[in-house]
């Protein structure tokens, strides 16, 4: 799971507890004026063709995706345990196009990145 919290115009992603083993990251700070968009999207997260191939990490079907991983052409960061708790956060300008990360609560933290970044996600 990862903890996301904002620290002035920076969006922080903390990789919790083993999963920062399989995701080879444990921290990641995000610009927020490079956040085009977030949003919860489980079908995204659960389909298998999304997933690309293994740049760094782990992905053990069912149980846990982490790391870097090569989709349609872009660098996607996964943190995800289950796909019901999960965000999609979209990028500009940055290594990563997209984090697709586990959160305890998706729709508060998309209403935080919201109101920080003055629009919805």
């Amino acid at each position: 799971m990862t903890t996301v919290s904002l620290e002035g115009d920076l969006l922080v992603l903390i990789v919790e507890g083993a999963d920062k083993l399989w995701a080879l990251r444990s921290r990641l700070e995000i610009p927020l004026a490079h956040v085009k968009s977030a949003r919860v999207d489980p079908a995204f997260v659960g389909h298998e063709r999304y997933l690309g191939l293994k740049i760094a990490g782990a992905r053990m079907p069912g149980v846990i995706t982490a790391g870097s991983f090569r989709q349609e052409g872009d660098t996607v960061f996964w943190d995800v345990h289950n796909p019901d708790k999960t965000i999609v956060i979209e990028l500009d300008h940055e290594h990563y196009a997209r984090l697709v990360v586990e959160v305890e609560n998706p729709e508060e933290v998309l209403a935080t990145i919201g109101k920080k970044a003055g629009r919805s996600s």
